[in-house]
């Protein structure tokens, strides 16, 4: 949920940049702060060395939100990109 929240605070970001319209900066800052607090929360819960690597799972939610809102192109290098980041956390989590 952390990394979930400030990818969609990025998406909203994204369209106030397209937009100019005030609603998705200040939704972009409500999503971001949320997963602010939850990266937080969850790093007086649990180690460091978890919480951190778990951020890259942005990257992930990035390249969904990239190809699914704003139609962007998605190429070999940034699924390869993304399927060793999965790899990793598979092995941190391990």
């Amino acid at each position: 949920m952390m990394t979930l929240m400030g990818s969609l605070g990025s998406v909203f970001f994204k369209y106030f940049t397209l937009r100019r319209k005030v609603f998705y900066l200040l939704t972009g800052f409500m999503f971001y702060g949320i997963g602010a607090l939850l990266n937080i929360y969850l790093l007086k819960e649990l180690p460091l060395t978890f919480v951190l690597p778990a951020n890259a799972f942005t990257f992930i939610w990035t390249l969904i939100f990239a190809k699914w809102i704003f139609k962007e192109t998605i190429g070999i290098y940034k699924i390869a990109g993304v399927a060793f980041i999965i790899s990793g956390l598979i092995l941190l989590i391990l």
